[in-house]
């Protein structure tokens, strides 16, 4: 737009819903409403919008027919849609990110959370086209400059890490999740890797592990929470039975998101982590956990390392269901859970370090 600001296009049948969105929206960005798809196809043959928001139930063309067209147009298969909608099953949301939806929120919708989603899409995007731009240029340079070529590689690993990074951030966003969650995980994950290689342990299994790819990839572990609930997510009350059975299912869907992604990408072998981590790090040493009930060696190595420093890091944290445990406390919860929730020689190591766990806190 010729003032500088990005346009977003909002499409909703309810003339209601569109006053209040644009009132929200043109605080930030230039906007442009449209009452049905067929008014929103007009508009995008002579405007390029940043993003699209759109409702799902619309008379004679839905959200997820007007998706279907907009992917399959090279014109426009490239705009972030996200869905506003009435509609709160799981099904729904899943059907909307499949269909390459990017983001799906509920009505009636909070404005500064709105905003947020915006802003973080928008980011992504941004990230997205110049990751494209890296790409294409690492393609056209040839193997011979070879100095340029790690410079590109670079670039594109620091834009990787970025976007897994504002990935990460927006589910903690959603989560309530505040205190660099992802990077004191991270780092608890370090933590025990050294002492797992300082003492031998599971030498054959961690051999071939390419680690600074593996702690990248760790910040999706929880990627599948962006299709929880809010008020589940939020909740500052136990989950009734329900609600916890609807929780476990960001690990499935952390992992079906990875498959997605990894399906799309040409070189994905990093995320072969992060598909470990989203899948197994709810799993329990003696088969209680969730999704899949492992136990024991059953559950990948890095699922139970991950364990280990997520529950950590969520025992000294303040959460909104629950005060931050002291450093000492949190030890000895994790020492009594030795042999059924944890790895009876990953708890041994852990204790052996937990004062490493303790400093790191001091580094945010």
């Amino acid at each position: 737009m010729e003032d500088g600001r990005a346009l977003v296009i909002l499409v909703d049948d309810d003339p209601a819903n569109l006053r209040i969105g644009s009132n929200v929206l043109e605080t930030q960005y230039d906007v442009a409403t449209a009452p049905s798809a067929a008014k929103l196809f007009g508009l995008l043959e002579s405007n390029k919008p940043a993003i699209i928001l759109m409702d799902i139930e619309m008379p004679e063309m839905n959200g997820y027919e007007a998706i279907k067209i907009l992917k399959s147009n090279p014109q426009t298969k490239n705009i972030p849609v996200i869905f506003l909608t009435g509609r709160s099953e799981s099904d729904d949301e899943l059907e909307g990110l499949s269909l390459g939806a990017v983001d799906y929120i509920t009505k009636p919708f909070k404005p500064a959370l709105l905003l947020k989603h915006i802003e973080i899409h928008l980011m992504l995007e941004t990230q997205r086209i110049a990751l494209a731009k890296q790409a294409a240029e690492l393609e056209y340079f040839n193997d011979n400059l070879q100095k340029m070529v790690e410079e590109k590689t670079k670039n594109v690993l620091n834009l990787q890490d970025a976007m897994l990074r504002t990935i990460a951030e927006m589910v903690e966003y959603r989560d309530n999740i505040t205190g660099s969650h992802i990077e004191r995980t991270q780092r608890g994950i370090k933590i025990l890797l050294e002492a797992i290689k300082k003492h031998g342990y599971y030498s054959e299994e961690t051999k071939d592990w390419e680690v600074d790819l593996l702690l990248q990839s760790s910040q999706l572990h929880d990627v599948g929470k962006i299709s929880i609930n809010d008020n589940i997510l939020r909740k500052t009350e136990k989950l009734n039975d329900e609600e916890f059975e609807d929780m476990k299912r960001h690990t499935v869907i952390g992992e079906q998101i990875i498959d997605k992604i990894r399906s799309l990408a040409k070189e994905s072998d990093f995320l072969k982590y992060a598909k470990i981590f989203a899948s197994s790090h709810h799993e329990k040493w003696d088969g209680t956990g969730y999704h899949r009930g492992l136990k024991e060696d059953e559950i990948p190595l890095l699922g139970r390392i991950m364990a280990i420093a997520d529950v950590y890091d969520a025992l000294v944290s303040d959460r909104s269901y629950k005060k931050a445990f002291s450093h000492e406390e949190a030890v000895k919860m994790i020492l009594e859970e030795r042999g059924k929730y944890f790895d009876p020689a990953l708890v041994d190591l852990f204790l052996e370090v937990s004062d490493d766990f303790k400093n790191q806190g001091t580094e945010d």
